[in-house]
């Protein structure tokens, strides 16, 4: 099979789309939600994926990540009304940017603490991974309620990102094509430094042979703790994204997301960047088509698509080491 193949699905089922779909400019809205909604989603599996692709390490608290890093944008964001009110769009990245830095820190600091004191013992166990990193997602939930209080937070957008315009008859939400945007740019951002950096090639090549690049005088120790906490940080990003895509924020938010995040990852391949992204985006446009088309199959149609996927290539769509 050839590479392009996998990425060749998400023009397909736009396509496969079109005739269901009453009109073109219905078509062009509901893809560009989709592609909106797979790169958010992206940008929170992407951390994970890495994570479990170089690390080996099955991250359960990730939900944890994006809970904090969007209660840590939303607080920015909610104390900077005027910023946020303001009409024009400069104006509006005074106060999300310093939100989008806030919240990826704090995600990026609780990673860290979470790789040092959670993760580190039971490196190698995938059972207890599993079973300390979900108690630490529950003790996470629990200190957000107490920082934070338990009810559902409104988080507005900014002034300049709600609404639409039109592209001919379509009418494209102006927070959905920031949202696509940033997403590229996350994707494009951690293949260059995977694959054309000197930093990702040590990355790479001590999870391949962690000795040999040991004896040249890496510690790779320490590239693996900031690969943890950088996947850490792109899951503050995505939760601050998704809080203002919501324009409401709880603290099990992160863990609602957690299946999707995990069908997205399986579908692409566990570990490959590349995989997560392709599956990102089929899941997004195939939710919005037949969110759209059949309401009521919505809520199964990413699990049929992780069958389908599965029953074509059982490792995922771009597997890690092919």
């Amino acid at each position: 099979m050839k590479n392009w193949i996998p990425l060749a699905l998400v023009p397909v089922i736009g396509l496969l789309a079109l005739p269901l779909v009453p009109s073109t400019p219905t078509w062009v809205t509901l893809t560009v939600a989709g592609l909106a909604m797979g790169m958010m989603i992206f940008i929170m599996a992407s951390g994970l994926t890495l994570v479990f692709g170089l690390m080996d390490v099955m991250n359960f608290a990730h939900g944890a990540f994006i809970s904090v890093g969007a209660y840590a944008g939303a607080s920015v964001l909610l104390a900077m009304k005027p910023a946020m009110q303001s009409q024009s769009f400069a104006g509006n990245l005074g106060a999300i940017v310093p939100a989008v830095l806030a919240a990826m820190a704090l995600a990026g600091a609780l990673g860290w603490f979470f790789e040092r004191v959670v993760v580190r013992p039971v490196y190698g166990d995938h059972l207890k991974q599993i079973l300390v990193t979900m108690g630490g997602l529950i003790v996470c939930e629990q200190l957000i309620h107490v920082a934070w209080g338990p009810d559902l937070i409104a988080l507005p957008r900014p002034a300049t990102l709600t609404g639409s315009f039109l592209i001919g008859d379509a009418a494209i939400e102006r927070y959905r094509m920031l949202a696509v945007v940033v997403g590229l740019a996350v994707f494009a951002a951690m293949w260059l430094v995977l694959n054309r950096t000197r930093i990702g090639l040590l990355i790479r090549a001590g999870v391949e042979n962690r000795e040999m690049v040991e004896s040249l005088g890496y510690r790779i120790r320490r590239l693996f703790v900031g690969v943890f906490v950088a996947g850490s940080a792109l899951a503050g990003l995505g939760g601050v994204m998704w809080a203002m895509y919501q324009e409401s924020l709880t603290a099990g938010m992160g863990m609602q997301v957690m299946v999707v995040i995990f069908i997205v990852i399986i579908i692409g391949g566990l570990g490959s960047v590349g995989g997560c992204f392709v599956g990102a985006l089929l899941v997004g446009l195939l939710a919005n088509y037949i969110g759209y088309v059949a309401p009521k199959l919505a809520l199964g149609s990413n699990i049929l698509l992780m069958v389908l996927i599965l029953l074509w290539r059982p490792r995922g769509l771009y597997p890690v080491g092919k």
